[in-house]
């Protein structure tokens, strides 16, 4: 499972890479998840029944309005080449595989059967500028999958192919063991990269239109991060959580009252919005392509950029909430997380699976017709 961004910092591509290795585990298969680390020395390590082989440090590199810590370096490029080959793996699966630069070597010398995923929305200058090189990438996986239609759009116009478009998963257990982490009063959850994209702003500028009595957690960080709390400091109505871990961001999930998701575009798949859901947590999101597939139905989605309009739709959502029991409509809850556990990382597991018996098929095809054709010279 090769991951091209740092397992150091929190990301949708981490997370879904190292959560789909433990419910392969689960199933009997043997995965090492493959990555740049910043918090560990390069080398296989094992903590557990979880395997990982750290092939060097990621930078960041701004992409698609964000910044991403990838790995740049040829020397790691060739240590995944290297171990891969090694270990002798039955096939591996490549996330962002045309993300630097981890992913290269395994697609320039194809070692085992590969499976490629494509996790981006939206294509930069940069991305342009590489399509030629991506497409002759590209065509060396074995199987091509992407997380969602604005996901695959993205990678069609990028390299062209045909992709079977699968979804990120959701572990459902995290939540139902989480311990909340709750308010005495209405309580209105950001998570997120502290960048214009991820409309923290917007959000801030209409909790500030907001009269009643909530209490905003802002967590994580990012280059606006300062700015923000400059103009709009920690008080009873706004906590500044800092980065949290994932046992952190399932109790406040499971804490929260509503969830705010108000980013300004560039998301291929609303993930918090079903983690959310899975938390039984009220969504009010962002009318965007990601988010509105997520969503289906089950969340309040307004227009993006509007502190108005999502000042409306927290107060509706807050609303919503019985002050007998400081939740929302239990019925509408259990809904959405009926929903939610549709989109399951075991179930998606399963899928994958799938994916990787006919990555192997088509080498293996691809193989014997090399034999016949040198036994007919």
């Amino acid at each position: 499972m090769v991951c091209p961004y740092s397992l150091s910092r929190p990301g949708g591509v981490q997370g879904q890479a190292v959560g789909l290795a433990g419910s392969l585990r689960r199933l009997g298969h043997e995965v090492v998840v493959i990555a740049p680390d910043n918090s560990s020395s390069v080398g296989y390590r094992e903590v557990k029944d979880e395997a990982t082989y750290v092939a060097g440090r990621g930078v960041n590199v701004p992409s698609n309005g964000s910044v991403a810590p990838v790995s740049i370096s040829p020397l790691a490029t060739r240590r995944v080449t290297q171990f891969v080959g090694r270990e002798h793996f039955d096939v591996a699966h490549l996330h962002e595989p045309l993300a630097p630069l981890l992913s290269y070597g395994l697609l320039m010398k194809r070692v085992v059967p590969l499976v490629g995923t494509f996790h981006r929305a939206g294509i930069g200058g940069g991305y342009r500028l590489f399509r030629p090189v991506g497409r002759v990438l590209a065509d060396r996986l074995d199987v091509r999958c992407a997380v969602s239609n604005t996901a695959e759009a993205t990678a069609r116009v990028l390299v062209g192919g045909e992709y079977n478009v699968l979804f990120n998963g959701i572990e459902m257990e995290r939540f139902e063991n989480a311990v909340p982490n709750a308010s005495t009063r209405p309580s209105i959850l950001f998570l997120g990269r502290h960048e214009r994209r991820k409309g923290l702003e917007v959000l801030l500028e209409a909790f500030s239109r907001y009269s009643g009595p909530a209490v905003l957690w802002v967590a994580g960080n990012g280059p606006l991060t300062q700015t923000l709390k400059s103009r709009y400091p920690e008080s009873s109505q706004i906590k500044w959580l800092g980065l949290l871990s994932p046992e952190e961001v399932s109790s406040r999930l499971v804490g929260a009252d509503v969830l705010c998701a108000p980013a300004l575009g560039g998301e291929s798949f609303g993930m918090v919005l079903l983690e959310a859901m899975a938390a039984m947590c009220s969504v009010v999101a962002s009318d965007i392509d990601g988010y509105r597939l997520a969503a289906s139905g089950h969340a309040s989605l307004v227009t993006p950029g509007d502190p108005d309009a999502l000042r409306r739709a927290l107060e509706t959502a807050i609303g919503e909430i019985d002050m007998r029991t400081g939740r929302s409509s239990t019925e509408s809850l259990l809904e959405a997380k009926r929903y939610a556990s549709g989109w399951s990382m075991d179930r998606l597991a399963v899928e994958y699976v799938s994916e990787y018996f006919t990555a192997i098929e088509r080498v293996a095809q691809r193989v014997a017709q090399r034999v016949a054709q040198r036994k007919e010279r």
